[in-house]
């Protein structure tokens, strides 16, 4: 059996309930696994700043936010932490990430979380259709962008840079 043609992990289905339950409209992709964005963005027939990666970011002990950030660009940390009113965020380790949201890194979605984590958008992501992830390697869902943040009611504002531009 291919990856393409893989039974639903729960992870998957997960995430797809969470999809439906949002009431907004989606396809799905199942790409198997990819070795980079451009990849990615070839397998779901979108371009790299169409291509939606969750981060989980974490702003205390026990208290995580999901940030939504196009493929191209980088999380600008001074603008995240000058929009949420903090001085320290932080990326919690992968183990961390899946014990809070229930997702391996590379699967990760705000959809079908273990917790409904609060949602920061990049403000380009509402302006076109995105690909998010599915919950599982390979399996993504292409949304309309401003759809998406309605139904995460993500706070939208300029969160990120162009990738390789390093802030601190």
């Amino acid at each position: 059996m291919s990856d393409t043609a893989a039974a639903p992990t729960e992870g998957e289905r997960r995430a797809l309930s969470g999809l439906e339950t949002s009431g907004i409209a989606f396809q799905v992709t199942r790409h198997g696994r990819v070795g980079s964005l451009a990849e990615a963005a070839e397998a779901r027939g979108i371009d790299p700043a169409g291509i939606v990666k969750t981060i989980v970011v974490r702003r205390g002990d026990d208290d995580f936010l999901f940030v939504l950030v196009p493929g191209d660009r980088t999380i600008s940390w001074p603008k995240l932490r000058a929009l949420l009113g903090v001085s320290r965020l932080s990326m919690p380790d992968a183990a961390t990430a899946k014990d809070v949201t229930g997702y391996e890194r590379g699967t990760i979605t705000p959809f079908g979380s273990l917790v409904a984590w609060p949602v920061v958008a990049d403000s380009r992501i509402r302006t076109r259709p995105v690909s998010i992830g599915g919950g599982a390697h390979g399996v993504a869902a292409t949304v309309d962008g401003a759809e998406l943040v309605k139904a995460l009611d993500a706070t939208v504002s300029d969160v990120t840079e162009p990738e390789g531009t390093s802030s601190g």
